[in-house]
């Protein structure tokens, strides 16, 4: 396997910029998400990686060699495709095995290879099937299967599952966290949905157009994100967003907007009489939203609103709570048991709030 760099890589498309020197290094054996909404540049980053796309400026290292100028074949990298763009015409293991027959490998050697991997994938008893006779899970294992026969340096994965349903996905994210610890590979992964991220990175990176917003492991990344964009896009359901002007009175600091004083106590932000003025904005997940009568320790004091909505999910339940012009997100208990037009209290966790600037979206809170 290797480690692969990319040092200020930019691409244009005329005078639009996709990537805006992006610079990160992923480590030998490492299991590497990239995160991002559409068009936020993830999926470039990896076809160029690929050789699929010119790159603009900037440099592009594989194992301590520059791949700018080096043909997307000689790279030693297997690339897995949103779409499985399997041959219709060939056979599970006819596909399997037809980058090896190009390169005119040993007929023996392409054997053990495409049933060793046929082995890992639990595909042996499908390589006489036709794609059109498997499922969309089996389709996607056969195309991580022509990738695994290559024993290629690093594997690259675009949007391999947004073409399965919800329980698919789950499966096979299951299915490639163990391919991961059973090749231990340098895998290279690119997703929208944050939930992969999460659950299969051992590092994320965070994009936004075409800029890294954060690296980190997915709980670094998680309870403390650099900046709104962040906090709003990693984690579900999202973080609730107060917005207010920061207000000494004596020693003490609070946020206030038109329906909201809440008291910022100093651990949570030192020098407080210092920011008097600021506008920010309080991210607070919704699992760290308290809702009744209810007290925990290093809580506000208590909120009230209206329930406008509840959405029972199993074991948990998410409320969405009006109070004055603030709208608030709380993730507890199922069965609640309030109808909407009830009137509730809130508190927040501050040990888990966050305080970010509002004019540079940074995170200005430890």
């Amino acid at each position: 396997m290797a480690d692969v760099k990319f040092l200020k890589v930019t691409k244009k498309f005329n005078e639009n910029v996709i990537l805006n020197g992006v610079s990160v290094e992923i480590k030998d054996h490492e299991f590497v998400v990239i995160v991002g909404p559409s068009g936020c540049g993830k999926t470039t980053l990896l076809r160029m990686l690929a050789g699929l796309e010119e790159i603009t400026a900037g440099d592009i290292h594989i194992d301590n060699i520059l791949v700018n100028n080096i043909h997307p074949s000689k790279r030693q990298i297997a690339m897995v495709f949103q779409d499985y763009a399997l041959y219709p015409h060939m056979t599970v293991e006819e596909n399997m095995s037809f980058a090896l027959r190009l390169m005119k490998m040993d007929k023996r050697e392409i054997s053990a290879r495409v049933h060793e991997a046929a082995a890992i994938l639990q595909l042996t008893k499908l390589l006489k099937r036709m794609p059109k006779q498997l499922s969309g899970g089996q389709r996607q294992r056969v195309a991580i299967g022509r990738a695994i026969v290559r024993k290629p340096k690093v594997f690259l994965f675009d949007e391999p599952l947004s073409n399965l349903d919800a329980k698919l996905r789950e499966e096979m994210r299951v299915e490639i966290a163990k391919l991961y610890q059973r090749l231990n590979a340098t895998i290279i992964y690119v997703t929208h949905d944050q939930v992969e991220a999460m659950t299969l990175a051992g590092r994320i990176v965070v994009m936004n157009h075409g800029i890294i917003q954060q690296t980190g492991t997915p709980i670094e990344v998680y309870r403390k994100p650099d900046n709104l964009f962040v906090a709003g896009f990693i984690g579900s359901p999202t973080m609730n967003f107060l917005h207010g002007k920061l207000s000494a009175e004596g020693e003490k600091l609070f946020l206030k907007n038109d329906s909201l004083t809440l008291y910022i106590p100093p651990f949570l932000l030192a020098d407080g009489a210092r920011n008097a003025g600021r506008e920010v904005v309080l991210g607070i997940r919704p699992d760290d939203v308290l809702v009744g009568s209810g007290t925990r320790e290093n809580c506000s004091e208590k909120i009230e609103g209206v329930l406008e909505v509840s959405e029972l999910l199993g074991h948990r339940e998410n409320l969405y709570i009006k109070a004055g012009e603030n709208r608030v997100l709380a993730t507890v208990e199922a069965f609640f048991n309030q109808s909407p037009g009830s009137k509730v209290s809130v508190r927040f966790n501050y040990r888990n709030m966050h305080v970010f600037d509002k004019k540079t979206q940074q995170r200005i809170n430890n």
